[in-house]
């Protein structure tokens, strides 16, 4: 009669939400930082590069064309390229992949 039973002592009920919650908000955060912004940044800058493409600048195409900018419009998406002396094509802005030399500046 000495002894009593001992009771385990009810802790504080933990929601699992809340303990999930904070490595959720770090992952979606890392996330961010690592995937999405530099991926916007990217996109960004080539949408920039696209729209500065002007005459004489030597461009490549995403099929791995590379040529020479003979006519360039702003309000126009395409652009007019020269591959070879014989032969010029037109192409969509939106299929360049790089600008590699500046040419002459835009006559007005």
């Amino acid at each position: 009669m000495f002894i009593t039973p001992a009771f385990a002592q009810s802790g504080g009920a933990s929601d699992p939400f809340t303990s999930l919650l904070i490595p959720m908000l770090a992952m979606i955060a890392i996330f961010y930082f690592l995937v999405i912004r530099p991926q916007q940044q990217r996109s960004k800058s080539h949408r920039e590069l696209v729209n500065k493409v002007r005459r004489g600048d030597t461009i490549v195409t995403s099929n791995g064309f590379v040529g020479k900018v003979t006519k360039a419009s702003d309000n126009s998406d395409e652009i007019e390229v020269e591959l070879s002396d014989n032969m010029r094509m037109r192409i969509l802005k939106s299929t360049l992949m790089d600008v590699r030399g500046k040419g002459e500046p835009v006559k007005e």
